[in-house]
């Protein structure tokens, strides 16, 4: 079973690589990993494009919000099972 992680991402840049570095390093390696960039001002993105693996997708779009970001990856996301992770919180082994 795949299944998609969905963060949405607004000024973030301390803790979006901690987050998704969280996700990547879990046992369970099937999934897609949706960054929704909303409209983030300080170096969120480029923190993010730092990471090199082909799982994650950065989607970007004018700020509307967390909820409209959680949409939009949902929206996205190519899966059934869609689990939802902030970009400043991480999931532990």
């Amino acid at each position: 079973m795949n299944y998609s992680v969905v963060i949405p991402l607004y000024n973030k840049e301390n803790y979006v690589q901690r987050a998704i570095n969280s996700v990547i390093s879990q046992t369970y390696q099937e999934f897609e990993l949706i960054v929704v960039n909303d409209g983030s001002t300080d170096n969120s993105l480029i923190k993010v494009q730092e990471i090199e693996d082909q799982r994650v997708k950065v989607i970007n779009q004018a700020n509307a919000g967390v909820s409209a970001a959680r949409n939009r990856g949902i929206e996205e996301a190519k899966n059934d099972w869609v689990a939802f992770l902030d970009a400043d919180d991480e999931w532990k082994p």
